[in-house]
């Protein structure tokens, strides 16, 4: 007997593919694919999908859920919109290994406003230890890709010191360790300190051992290097031409203003997959952008890690110095909005401009800033909007790009991203807009990305592989999440099934948490 039948949908399986009629059943988490009549068939359950596209379940290739996940297990922003595996660890920010407890620590601390600062159900060191704290405990599967931050403060520490040939060979020991464990290659977020103090040419030592080992390198490129446009890709490209690495450039989009067009951008990257080089990238379908308030401060504030931080925003010769250097990151401090606070006294900041909250507090920007960030211990983030939608479809639609939905699941006012991002390309770029087919959607959502990432038994509705589904209206489905009103959840995704288990039943989670954390090189069961 089958432990679950899905009937009368239209089967889109992953492949890019046109669909066909059939049902999709699930035994033992395992996928078979019947035609036909499916009368002499016996199921424990059987879900009549007719006027429902039937499909993988989405891989988002940018997930922010490395500690929220751990403390709000149900995962309702993600699973709800059909994502049954998430890529976590990236940014270069990851949470293991770390040998030293008080490193770790310090560390969420310093990231807490782009991953939280949960209560969390355990301690762990390796990431053995730290996979295991996913498996058969979330809703939806877990990928880890190891963040190059733990791996050089673990080698090199806080400071912005060049590493010798002895800290290279102890981070490659580090990165080998970790793959051996389950990591999918490596990441790095060359905006955040202390990742962002390795040069190219750690990089790309570090990334020969990525590739021995048949990894991936994903990396939120060097936003500030050269011209501030082409620069930073080329520098991603070179780290792959000279270590032999898979490339990955994640949220990858024309930001505005720019120093040039979007065509530009993708010419770069086309120009270096023509000439032969692995190269893909992931994009997200909003220009709301997300991240740590910290992010705003330069380089020199973070010597020495969260401590050096609150030393200089304490201090008023710091605060003058920052004055001076420190601008908005969107057009001006009324395009950047706050959220994320703990303190009752800072709810009424929830989802306002910095602007707005210098004149509340009749502050300079950047001292309102400095003291919310104290008071609030460094947590803040921001959602600003960063990317040109006008060019936005081009990378969103093209065909080296994933979807990488980038969501930060803090504060009550995140990105509409957070909820909305794989069901709006369904609703808008596919049913509205017609700028690419639903099957060649899924594929983006679905086995493309397993294959970049290596994980075989996933991402295709074929026999044999693991029973992740997602059951939608094509013609209902929408986001109506909105930078006002983030926190809708989509509308006319039914039901989402991972490992086999039904953890979203008409629209509704039913509390079960079948999710597994995939190991690089090892079969899922």
């Amino acid at each position: 007997m089958l432990d679950l039948l899905i009937e009368n949908g239209l089967i889109i399986d992953g492949t890019g593919n046109p669909g066909y009629y059939g049902a999709v059943g699930v035994e033992d988490n395992t996928v078979r694919i019947f035609r036909g009549g499916t009368s002499s068939l016996e199921a424990a359950r059987t879900i009549d999908a007719t006027h429902h596209v039937v499909c993988p379940g989405f891989i988002d290739m940018h997930a922010h859920s490395g500690l929220v996940m751990l403390s709000e297990p149900r995962h309702e922003p993600k699973v709800r919109q059909g994502i049954t595996t998430e890529l976590i660890g990236v940014d270069g920010n990851s949470y293991a290994p770390f040998r030293s407890h008080d490193d770790f620590l310090r560390f969420v601390e310093l990231n807490s406003g782009l991953d939280g600062n949960p209560t969390l159900p355990g301690r762990w060191s390796t990431v053995e230890q730290y996979l295991g704290m996913f498996d058969r405990k979330a809703a939806v599967n877990v990928a880890y890709i190891l963040g190059n931050s733990p791996v050089r403060i673990d080698s090199i520490g806080w400071d912005d010191t060049p590493a010798t040939p002895s800290d290279i060979e102890n981070m490659k020991a580090v990165i080998r360790e970790a793959m051996e464990e389950g990591a999918f290659g490596l990441s790095t977020g060359l905006d955040y300190p202390p990742g962002n103090f390795a040069d190219t040419d750690e990089l790309v030592e570090l990334s020969k051992q990525v590739a021995d080992l048949g990894g991936i390198y994903h990396t939120h490129v060097r936003y500030r290097l050269g011209d501030r446009f082409l620069d930073p890709f080329r520098e991603a490209i070179e780290i792959g031409q000279r270590s032999g690495v898979p490339v990955h450039v994640t949220h990858f989009y024309q930001r505005a203003p720019s120093g040039g067009g979007g065509n530009r951008l993708i010419s770069l990257l086309e120009d270096a997959a023509a000439g032969g080089q692995d190269v893909t990238f992931d994009s997200y379908p909003y220009v709301y952008g997300s991240t740590r308030l910290l992010i705003v401060f330069p380089d020199w504030t973070h010597k020495g890690g969260p401590e050096r931080v609150k030393e200089v925003l304490r201090s008023e010769e710091g605060r003058q110095r920052l004055r001076a250097e420190i601008g908005p990151r969107a057009p001006s401090w009324h395009d950047m909005w706050l959220t994320y606070f703990k303190k009752p006294e800072n709810h009424r900041f929830e989802g306002r401009s910095i602007a707005e909250i210098a004149d509340m507090t009749d502050k300079h920007p950047i001292d309102a800033i400095c003291d919310l960030l104290l008071a609030e211990d460094l947590q803040t983030c921001y959602v600003a909007a960063g990317a040109n939608g006008n060019t936005l479809p081009a990378f969103v639609t093209h065909p080296l790009s994933m979807v990488g939905s980038d969501a930060v699941l803090l504060g009550d006012f995140p990105s509409p991203r957070t909820y909305g991002c794989f069901p709006i390309i369904l609703a808008e770029y596919v049913r509205e807009e017609n700028q690419m087919s639903l099957p060649n959607a899924i594929r983006k959502m679905t086995s493309f990305p397993a294959q970049r990432l290596g994980i075989p038994d996933r991402g295709l509705l074929r026999d044999g592989m693991r029973a992740d589904i997602t059951v939608f209206h094509a013609d209902k489905v929408k986001a109506p999440a909105t930078r006002t009103e983030p926190k809708q959840f989509p509308v006319g995704i039914e039901y989402v099934i991972v490992n086999g288990t039904v953890v979203v039943d008409q629209g509704t989670h039913t509390g079960a948490l079948p999710g597994r954390a995939l190991r690089h090189g090892r079969a899922s069961t």
